[in-house]
């Protein structure tokens, strides 16, 4: 099982990483990542590098697709490179799959068109202009259209997850999380718009920003 993760300039390190450290326990599977030239990307905030494995077109007919998310991705919404190469792949992907707004890329593509659809809640408004129809969940599934978006950052866990469930069952799935000891326990509780105070609403609009 051949599990492709895109990754890019500019994209959010979590939104890749946490879904890889799910799926690349799964039995009988290999991870990749692809872009559009081997070597090394930078990500959001230039702190971190993360090396591509292979250049898309090396990658043609993945099992699964994770496509992150990050400011890199607006970029990648005009990437006919980008966008041909999804368009193709999905066609005989288990699952294509994105995280935070990774969804603008797949909604870009037009995998998205009429679908509900989750991103990161500041980019509503860009993933509406897709075609797609926004709603604040944390992870939305299309299974008769191999479709699963997740929310902002962290619910790219939870939808790796749910993806090793679809692909080998519940027990690999809980295997999964136990392994990588995920149990949130959040010291705080404003992990949503809804839940989030004024204050806290208002400081994190000033550090994302540029970030999403």
């Amino acid at each position: 099982m051949l599990i492709a993760i895109p990754i890019f300039p500019r994209l959010t390190a979590l939104d890749a990483v946490g879904p890889y450290e799910v799926l690349q326990r799964l039995p009988d599977s290999e991870l990749v990542f692809v872009g559009h030239r081997p070597g090394n990307i930078r990500t959001d905030n230039g702190f971190l590098g993360l090396a591509v494995d292979a250049v898309l077109e090396e990658v043609r007919a993945p099992d699964v697709i994770v496509f992150p998310g990050g400011v890199g991705t607006r970029a990648l919404m005009r990437d006919e490179r980008v966008l041909a190469w999804l368009r193709q792949a999905h066609e005989t992907t288990r699952f294509t799959t994105s995280v935070c707004t990774g969804a603008l890329v797949l909604g870009a593509a037009g995998l998205l068109d009429g679908l509900e659809a989750t991103t990161h809640w500041s980019a509503y408004d860009i993933l509406e202009r897709t075609g797609a129809k926004p709603v604040a969940s944390r992870v939305v599934e299309h299974l008769d259209r191999r479709i699963i978006t997740a929310a902002g950052v962290s619910s790219g866990i939870d939808m790796a997850l749910r993806l090793a469930e679809l692909l080998v069952d519940s027990t690999a799935a809980q295997a999964m999380q136990l392994m990588i000891e995920y149990d949130p326990q959040p010291p705080f509780d404003a992990g949503g718009v809804a839940k989030a105070e004024k204050a806290v609403m208002e400081r994190a609009l000033e550090y994302s920003r540029k970030r999403y």
